[in-house]
């Protein structure tokens, strides 16, 4: 292939790519545009810390099921169909959200836009794999995660400048409603943008070639892939398919309780990345330096700065992925988010209280608290944040990529819910008790990528080997020689 012809095809294959991480942006922002509006929220409805938490986190729900339903929706309509179901579901939610007066339909709007929250999560990894090359499919993949960061920064930014306009969340900002609405309503923007925009891009190759619509698939090859040789591409996805059943739940069943071994590997990424509490920080850290003595400005002013911290080391995930590999760069993650779990659980787990059961932090022990977060979001923001996205979008062979993906976002989607619906009852108990749970959590993830991840850099997806995940797994689990059997 000509180096113009190559750059060229870069250019596209990128530019899609990047429309399909649309989704993620919508995905960030209404996981984090939460964290602005928790405090007017718990006021305006006046909810107890367990009701406040399920509130907070009942998108996550939501979420879990769109994670399912994508899968369904994407084999069976195509993958921008889905894409544009994601983007009218964060739509309704976003007015919804917005305008509703009840705690109920605030809820309910909520898991809306959880829905298209899961949807967009399974979606734009399984378009990205499917368009990539396999040279540069992990700086693409990582886009996924580089939009969902950008999400989050934008939607803590607007809660930032809302609030500060308002003189508070709970403030009248314009047309009688509250800053707190508004920053729900914001998301109405990106929603029609990532509708429009999915609406200016090609089907994947793959769902092409399912449908035996062959020639638009090989001038989607065409410019993606350049000069290489579009008939004996499309040739051997057809026979990868032709070996394949439509992917459904039940071919995802196997020896190792109930499951195939490789789709418990998919599973374990997807709940380490979460039980290490990183959305702890993007829900709720305006609470939580709030409880610690800083103003509510000053609470979302360090939110902000955080979600900068992630962007940038995100930048570095995507510089490193293809380079370094994956299982490395989640190693190093596991044994620094260890570190600086740790260093917070001491600091909050020996505060002392004050009047209202909430820790105090004197002298230097504020300061420190605020590096280890933001140390810990870096280490998590070049690591577990972007590898994951795109060891689930590669990791699971042809057949069951589909619903094996949805399975493992779904899993990803009940444990951010777990962690979130819990923090505000362990918070009441003890930070550090909370901070020691996620550190523990940490190291675990490490054994696990140790132990049971294998690599999956510069693999094409037609040959990424089930067999080996297989044994991978039977050398961690002893005894369960069933293992060795897909």
């Amino acid at each position: 292939m000509k180096k113009s012809e190559s750059t060229r095809s870069r250019v596209t294959v990128t530019r899609l790519a990047l429309t399909a991480a649309l989704g993620g942006f919508l995905f960030g922002y209404d996981s984090a545009v939460i964290n602005g509006a928790v405090t007017a929220i718990g006021a305006h409805y006046r909810v107890s810390a367990g009701s406040l938490g399920f509130t907070v986190s009942s998108a996550l729900l939501g979420a879990a099921f769109g994670a399912v339903l994508a899968g369904r929706v994407a084999d069976r309509f195509g993958r921008l169909r889905a894409m544009w179901m994601a983007a009218v579901l964060f739509f309704i939610s976003a007015l919804g959200a917005g305008l509703v007066d009840t705690l109920g339909l605030l809820i309910v709007f909520r898991v809306i836009g959880g829905v298209g929250v899961g949807m967009a999560s399974v979606i734009a990894p399984a378009y990205i794999a499917e368009i990539a090359p396999a040279a540069i499919r992990g700086r693409l993949g990582s886009l996924q995660q580089l939009a969902i960061v950008l999400g989050i920064f934008v939607a803590l930014l607007a809660d930032y400048v809302l609030a500060k306009v308002a003189g508070g969340s709970e403030q009248v900002l314009a047309l009688g409603l509250e800053a707190w609405r508004w920053m729900f309503l914001a998301m109405t923007v990106p929603a029609v943008l990532y509708g429009g925009l999915a609406a200016t891009i090609p089907e994947s190759p793959r769902y092409l070639v399912s449908r035996m619509r062959l020639d638009a698939a090989r001038d989607v090859l065409r410019r993606v892939l350049g000069s290489v040789d579009v008939d004996a591409k499309v040739e051997e996805i057809r026979q990868t398919l032709s070996r394949e059943q439509r992917p459904k739940l039940a071919d995802l069943r196997g020896p190792a309780l109930g499951l195939l071994p490789i789709v418990w590997v998919g599973i374990g990424l997807s709940v380490f990345q979460q039980f290490v509490g990183i959305n702890v920080i993007f829900y709720y850290s305006s609470v939580l330096w709030q409880a610690v003595g800083f103003s509510e400005s000053g609470s979302l002013v360090i939110t902000v700065i955080t979600s900068v911290v992630n962007i940038v080391t995100t930048l570095v995930a995507i510089s490193l992925i293809d380079k370094v590999g994956r299982k490395p760069l989640l190693l190093i993650g596991s044994a620094g988010m260890a570190v600086t779990l740790g260093a917070m659980a001491v600091i909050f787990g020996t505060a002392p209280m004050n009047a209202h059961g909430e820790p105090v932090l004197h002298g230097p022990a504020g300061p420190i608290a605020l590096v280890a977060a933001n140390v810990f979001v870096f280490f998590f923001g070049m690591s577990w944040g972007p590898v994951v996205w795109v060891m689930l979008g590669e990791k699971f062979p042809n057949r069951i990529r589909a619903a094996a993906l949805s399975v493992a976002a779904s899993a990803q989607w009940l444990a951010n819910w777990v962690i979130t619906t819990s923090f505000p009852s362990l918070k009441g108990a003890s930070l550090g008790l909370a901070y020691g749970i996620y550190a523990g959590f940490a190291v675990l993830s490490f054994m696990f990528v140790r132990w049971v991840v294998t690599e999956t850099n510069g693999r094409e997806l037609e040959a990424m080997p089930e067999q080996v995940e297989v044994r991978s797994v039977a050398k961690a689990v002893r005894g369960r020689p069933q293992f060795d059997e897909a």
